[in-house]
């Protein structure tokens, strides 16, 4: 027997969704539930006046994701751009070099584009990594240079607990810790778009030290993209709008 995928329910925020249960497999941000997510913002750091490092904006493009409206859901392109400049900023203050941190965060902007369902989608981290294997022509930042192999190791372990990892992953994982580590975490601070405080990030469960500052300056770039593009702004002029206003030059 199989079950249908619930569908959105007319005049319902995401917000009143979730806490109601019934969430749809195609979840769109909301002005109500955006609303609420800007009046909780994390306490933490001061985010610095200015970070030695601006991150490349790295937007994803529609026609990657599996299904075309994945691309305007909370999986879809302004998560995938968030994803990747909250890499660089880790990457950074973790000291890995410019080049190839915008390598990762570039395979990184995909790492949900072959999801299919914004609830429990299993496996979508294998296929995103298998879709970047096929088409890392489409994505790399250097001209016929390939995603690396960690990149892609990155992409298909984003979603497996470290708990969870097969003997195959577990070895994956050894050679490529650290950049499994960092999308880990940088998709780990975009939660703050999810609708209820309970599945915002929990720092404890990452292997990567994050700096104070990151978690209310990942809230501030959810926000600051999300009311872009409720207001009008296409992905890419929503995540320019965000990261000037987050990290201005």
């Amino acid at each position: 027997m199989t079950t249908s995928t619930p569908r959105p329910e007319p005049g319902r925020t995401l917000r009143e969704l979730a806490g109601a249960g019934r969430l749809a497999g195609h979840q769109v941000m909301d002005r109500p539930t955006l609303d609420w997510v800007a009046r909780n913002r994390p306490a933490g750091a001061r985010v610095p006046a200015s970070l030695p490092h601006r991150p490349v904006p790295l937007v994803p493009d529609a026609a990657w994701f599996a299904r075309r409206r994945t691309a305007s859901s909370i999986h879809g392109v302004l998560h995938g751009a968030r994803v990747a400049a909250l890499l660089q900023l880790l990457a950074h203050h973790h000291r890995v070099d410019a080049t190839r941190a915008r390598a990762l965060a570039a395979a990184a902007a995909c790492h949900d584009c072959r999801r299919l369902d914004d609830r429990a989608d299993p496996g979508h981290g294998r296929r995103a990594a298998d879709w970047l294997t096929a088409h890392g022509h489409l994505v790399t930042v250097a001209p016929g240079t390939p995603p690396a192999p960690e990149a892609i190791t990155a992409v298909a372990l984003h979603e497996v607990p470290h708990e969870a990892f097969t003997g195959a992953e577990a070895e994956a994982y050894r050679r490529h810790r650290l950049a499994v580590d960092l999308l880990k975490a940088a998709d780990a601070l975009d939660r703050y778009r999810l609708p209820l405080a309970r599945w915002w990030p929990d720092l404890r469960r990452l292997r990567l030290p994050v700096p104070g500052w990151a978690p209310p300056l990942a809230h501030d770039l959810v926000v600051r993209s999300e009311r872009a593009r409720l207001d009008g702004a296409t992905d890419a002029q929503a995540i320019e709008i965000a990261l000037h206003a987050v990290l201005p030059e």
